[in-house]
C-alpha cells in the first residue's frame, strides 16, 4: 500500500485535488484501478492532513456480469458508504444503436449518472481510477485517430454539475496497480465491460508495450512532453 499512497499523494499534492472538508465520491467499476483508488483514499483519510470524506458509487450497466453484492461488501469491508445507481446503459448502447465502437457514448452516459448521483450525495468531488498506462493510451488515441495532441485532465471542473473529476491514480503504472492487487490477494470483478481486450485502446496499449522494449525510458519521456506542453492542464512541477 506504501507505494500506492505515493502515487496518490504525488498526484493529489501536485494538483491540489483534495481540499478541507471534501466530499469525495469515488466511481467504482470493481476493476483493479477502482478497487485500488478507493482502498488507497481510506487509507489515506486516516492520516491525510486535510480532513475529507468518503463514499464509492458504482453503475449498473445492465450487464449480467454486474455483481452488485460484490461491490458492496467489498465497500462493507473498509467501511466506505456504498451507492448503486441503476442505468440502461446497455440496452442503449449495445441494443438499440448497437454501437460499433462504444466507448464513446457507453462513458458519456456513465460520467453524466456518476456525476448526478454524486450531486444528489453532497459530493463536491468524483475521483476517477485513471492510471498512467490511461494517460499515455488516450495521447497515442487523440494524436493517431484524431490528429491532436490531447490527453484527460488530472483534474477538470464540471460547471453543469458543479462537481469537480480528479484523478489522484495518473503516476501509478498499471503494473504497479496489479501487482499491489496481486500481493494483498484482493478480490475483483473478473470483467466489467464487454468491450474488455478488443478496443482501439487495447491496440494502443499493445504499442505502448512494444515501444518500451525498444525505449526504455518512453514513458517518462511522454510524460515529461505532456506536462511540458502544458496539455489540457499539465504541468511540470519540480
Amino acid at each position: 500500500m506504501q507505494k500506492i499512497l505515493g502515487y496518490l499523494r504525488k498526484a493529489i499534492e501536485h494538483y491540489n485535488m483534495i481540499e478541507e472538508g471534501d466530499k469525495i465520491a469515488v466511481a467504482l467499476s470493481g476493476g483493479k484501478d477502482s478497487i485500488t483508488l478507493l482502498m488507497g483514499l481510506k487509507a489515506l483519510q486516516r492520516f491525510y492532513p486535510k480532513h475529507f470524506d468518503l463514499m464509492a458509487i458504482s453503475i449498473n450497466p445492465g450487464f449480467e456480469f454486474f455483481n452488485s453484492s460484490f461491490l458492496e461488501e467489498t465497500c462493507q469491508k473498509i467501511g466506505v458508504p456504498y451507492v448503486e445507481a441503476e442505468s440502461h446503459i446497455k440496452e442503449i448502447v449495445f441494443d438499440v444503436r448497437k454501437e460499433k465502437n462504444p466507448c464513446s457514448l457507453c462513458a458519456n452516459l456513465r460520467r453524466g449518472i456518476l456525476n448526478s448521483t454524486a450531486t444528489e450525495h453532497g459530493c463536491n468531488k468524483l475521483a476517477l481510477g485513471h492510471n498512467e498506462d490511461d494517460v499515455l493510451e488516450t495521447f497515442f488515441l487523440n494524436m493517431l485517430y484524431a490528429g491532436n495532441l490531447n490527453t484527460f485532465a488530472p483534474i477538470s471542473y464540471m460547471d453543469r454539475s458543479k462537481v469537480t473529476l480528479i484523478r489522484p491514480l495518473i503516476y501509478a503504472p498499471e503494473k504497479e496497480i496489479r501487482k499491489f492487487i496481486k500481493r494483498q490477494g484482493i478480490e475483483v470483478m473478473p470483467k466489467n465491460c464487454p468491450m474488455d481486450g478488443i478496443s482501439k485502446r487495447e491496440d494502443m496499449k499493445e504499442k505502448l508495450y512494444q515501444l518500451s522494449l525498444e525505449i526504455p525510458n518512453v514513458r517518462a519521456n511522454l510524460m515529461g512532453a505532456i506536462k511540458r506542453a502544458n496539455i489540457n492542464g499539465w504541468k511540470d512541477v519540480k
